[in-house]
This record gives C-alpha cells, structure tokens and sequence, in this order.
C-alpha cells in the first residue's frame, strides 16, 4: 500500500492550496481516511477525516478547508482556502484499511508573506 502527498508550497496569507493524496488502489479500500498535520515542535493532529462516508474536520480549519476523493483518479484531496501563517505544517495523508493504519509521504505547506 503506497500514499502519496503533493501539492504543497509557499502562499500568502488568505492564499488557496490544494493538495492530493495518489492511493494505490481504490480509495474507498480506506476507512478513515483523511489529512493529519505536523508543525515544528508540535505533535501531529488531524485536520479532516472522511469516516463512513462522512467528512469531519477540526476546529481550526472548519469552513475553510474540504476534503474529497476521486475513486477514478486514485486521489484523495484537501482543498485549503482562506490560509493562514498557523496552518504551516507539514501535511500527511493517512489510511486506515482493516485496523491497519498507512501514512503517506508529507508535503509542505508554508503561508508566510
């Protein structure tokens, strides 16, 4: 089982990103599957979750941030809008396939000016 984060970079405060996990196989094998993040000197949290079919987000990026899949094109996706200096972290996608947790490799996604 192989995940893989892209799409990160450097954007300006109120910026957009989108960012892609490419997923061996079909996406829906995942449940959950979902966004974490690590900033520096802070533990990794999660940021969305699509669980059952349902998507749930943290606090921090409720209505800013969307996740989506697209079973056809393998991906997992995070839109992320209206950025903010405090969502610079590194970003993993994770799944979980009976009890079985898998981490992709991490993008990173800076928001300075």
């Amino acid at each position: 089982v192989q995940l893989q984060a892209s799409g990160g970079g450097l954007v300006e405060p109120g910026g957009s990103l989108r960012l892609s996990c490419l997923v061996s196989g079909n996406i829906f094998r995942f449940n959950p599957m979902g966004w974490y993040r690590q900033a520096p000197g802070k533990q990794r949290e999660l940021v969305a979750n699509i669980v059952d079919g349902h998507t749930m987000y943290s606090e921090d990026v409720k209505g800013r941030f969307t996740i989506s899949g697209d079973n056809a094109k393998n991906r997992v996706y995070l839109q992320m809008n209206s950025l903010k200096p405090e969502d610079t972290a590194v970003y993993y996608c994770r799944g979980v396939e009976r009890n079985m947790v898998y981490w992709g490799t991490g993008t990173q996604v800076t928001v300075s000016s």
